[in-house]
């Protein structure tokens, strides 16, 4: 394990693919020159992060076709079909699941581990986010008649994951859950007979894939859905107070969260917040074509400063820079911003040392 700096630079997960990559994950099998080229696209990844200025990286979820898809990648029972909703490539259960061997995500970390200069971070989807996307009443019906009984079956394969990261060094596993936070939204709320209840069961599921492992920092991402925002999609409005008591909750260490979209950088919430949770907060804007300046990261933290403890807090993005598996985003715009963020960091160290 790598020691972190004070005001450490971090990312969060996706990072924008090259066309090469993007087409290496649509082949259904790779030869070996296949395997070489993805190996120094995400030597690539790497390095940019570093030369960037970060102290954490990760591997740009390079190897994925979506960070909620890779549950394929563990379990047997997924089709891979057209969501009629909007035409986008569609992950759905349609069989009961049985794991397949173990380790797609655990060689994802071992390998960004052995390049990497710097610490490292593996991010996994949370099981109500895959019961959310990846359950549908008519295709899954058959083999899970709610989507609860999904949820708690997708809990097996990604412990056994967690079971080969626990002694490889990585510095946090971080499990994504945009879902969670779109509980912050009344609109969502009122969808929901007992939101509460809702949220509390993706707490419970969250709590029960990290139960028992030690060794390993865990943290969960909330955002509300900022890649949709992107693509012009409904923008979830809300602070964190109504999810605050389920948020309290979880068995992790490390909370990654949205804090400059409106009702994101509310204060009075983060504050009552269990002090002894880090706090990874966006304090860069992921939205393309939108500038940042270290100058105003640096405010936006300061501003968390006043109520939060500096030893607490680690600056990263608002979400992940690739708004869908297939976003094409420009890098060079990533790399900027990712600049921002790494001379943010110094210069709060200077100050704040």
């Amino acid at each position: 394990m790598k020691t972190l700096p004070l005001f450490p630079a971090s990312i969060v997960g996706s990072i924008p693919r090259p066309l090469v990559v993007r087409e290496l994950i649509e082949k259904p099998e790779w030869n070996e020159t296949d395997r070489h080229t993805m190996d120094a696209a995400v030597r690539f990844v790497v390095a940019l992060q570093e030369q960037a200025g970060l102290d954490v990286v990760n591997d740009g979820e390079w190897r994925r076709r979506s960070y909620i898809g890779v549950i394929a990648e563990l379990a047997h029972g997924f089709t891979l079909e057209v969501n009629p909703a909007d035409g986008r490539p569609w992950t759905v259960v349609t069989e009961k699941l049985t794991p397949k061997p173990a380790g797609f995500i655990a060689a994802e970390a071992r390998f960004v581990k052995e390049v990497a200069r710097v610490a490292t971070k593996i991010t996994l989807p949370a099981p109500a986010l895959l019961g959310e996307r990846l359950w549908d009443k008519d295709r899954s019906g058959k083999a899970y008649p709610t989507r609860e009984d999904f949820v708690r079956d997708c809990v097996a394969p990604l412990r056994a994951e967690i079971a080969l990261l626990q002694d490889m060094g990585v510095e946090m596993v971080q499990i994504d859950d945009p879902h969670l936070c779109l509980f912050v939204d009344p609109d969502v709320r009122k969808s929901y007979d007992d939101p509460d209840r809702a949220a509390d069961f993706a707490v419970e599921m969250i709590n029960e894939t990290v139960r028992g492992f030690d060794g390993i920092k865990f943290a969960v991402h909330l955002c509300r859905r900022a890649g949709a925002r992107v693509r012009g999609e409904k923008h979830h409005a809300g602070t964190y107070g109504p999810i605050l008591n389920q948020l309290n909750r979880l068995k992790v260490q490390h909370l990654t969260m949205e804090f400059t979209a409106a009702g994101a950088d509310d204060l009075e919430s983060l504050s009552r917040l269990r002090e002894d949770f880090e706090l990874g907060l966006g304090v860069v804007d992921v939205t393309p074509g939108a500038p940042e300046a270290a100058a105003l990261i640096v405010s936006r933290v300061e501003r968390a400063l006043t109520c939060i403890d500096r030893k607490r807090i680690t600056l990263n993005p608002d979400c992940g820079f690739a708004p869908g598996s297939a976003a094409k985003v420009d890098t060079d715009e990533v790399y900027l911003k990712l600049k921002a963020e790494a001379e943010a960091a110094r210069i709060l160290r200077a100050k704040y040392a």
